[in-house]
């Protein structure tokens, strides 16, 4: 029930973002730098039950490059964006971190969870773009 009432007191920010953003081209860049691969934004904009504007998701061979692709987000956005998340999980896990900027959700998978949870099959009716070097 305590995540309920998280998303429940969660509120997006009333400025929308687009793929020029500067947070979600830092974010993109961040995973790439850290060799991210089969990485999918999601644009959940028109999606009105959608508690973001985007999700972007992508996958890592292993739970040390798991890490280092969520420390590398946090830390280049904090560095070029001055944001920090609003919540992030999966840390002791390491199958699937969840990075939380509210209009800007970031979701790193091992590849065995992502092909089990499908968020992309799940946001179908978002439009979904790759994102490679």
């Amino acid at each position: 029930m305590s995540n309920l009432n998280v998303l429940n007191g969660r509120k997006k920010s009333l400025t929308r973002l687009t793929k020029n953003s500067k947070i979600f081209k830092v974010i993109i860049q961040a995973i790439l730098d850290k060799k991210g691969e089969n990485i999918v934004s999601l644009d959940l904009r028109k999606i009105p039950e959608a508690v973001a504007d985007f999700f972007i998701v992508c996958e890592a061979s292993n739970n040390n490059q798991l890490r280092a692709i969520a420390d590398n987000v946090e830390e280049e956005v904090k560095k070029q964006c001055q944001e920090t998340a609003f919540k992030h999980e999966g840390r002791q896990a390491e199958q699937w971190i969840l990075i939380d900027y509210v209009n800007i959700v970031v979701h790193i998978m091992l590849p065995e969870p992502r092909k089990f949870y499908q968020l992309e099959e799940l946001w179908s009716d978002a439009v979904s773009q790759e994102h490679k070097d």
